[in-house]
């Protein structure tokens, strides 16, 4: 990392937007643990791939809330820091409607969306990917690994082939997991 890199990460101050996240701790993922957590194992996994965008880190924190969390007051986001207006903004794209199908959901992100929440769906998916080697329906596990070939591959390949590496390489491993699971 440059020195010019760790300046701006300093200056970026996620802890508000980790505070607002907190509303998500009671939300339960189907596989395991909570909504809190996989936010911040997105913003991970976009450090762990190099992004240090302030406002691409902050939105990751929060990415979930809107969508989640029903009740929460959107001001409350909005009113952080000089940057609440990009950060809610690009949360608004990675927010699936409620008029919105999966598959519209993600066509719109993949047709539409700006680079910025292409990559934010990507390091989502590579969470929620992680996680699915903890989930032990099979019938869930490949529907959702489908929807991300389908999907999540075409922007990966699209904005970050590293990232598209790894997954490729949660497809496979979850695709041997189902048929495993499937042949016993």
């Amino acid at each position: 990392m440059t020195t010019e890199e760790m300046l701006q990460l300093k200056s970026t101050f996620l802890a508000p937007y980790m505070q607002l996240a907190t509303a998500l701790i009671g939300k339960v993922r189907e596989g395991g643990g909570n909504m809190f957590r996989h936010q911040l194992d997105t913003m991970a996994t976009l450090i762990d791939y190099g992004y240090i965008d302030s406002a691409l880190l902050k939105a990751s924190v929060v990415h979930d809330l809107l969508e989640d969390v029903p009740e929460f007051n959107h001001n409350l986001l909005l009113a952080v820091d000089f940057e609440s207006h990009d950060v809610y903004n690009l949360v608004l794209e990675e927010t699936r409607y409620p008029h919105e199908t999966k598959p519209e959901f993600l066509t719109r992100i993949k047709n539409t969306g700006s680079r910025q929440a292409k990559i934010l769906k990507v390091a989502d998916r590579i969470s929620n990917m992680i996680s699915l080697g903890f989930v032990i329906n099979p019938e869930f596990i490949s529907r959702y690994t489908e929807e991300t070939v389908q999907y999540i591959l075409p922007i990966a390949e699209e904005v970050d082939r590293s990232m598209l590496g790894e997954l490729e390489s949660l497809v496979e491993s979850r695709r041997k997991y189902v048929s495993v699971f499937v042949t016993q």
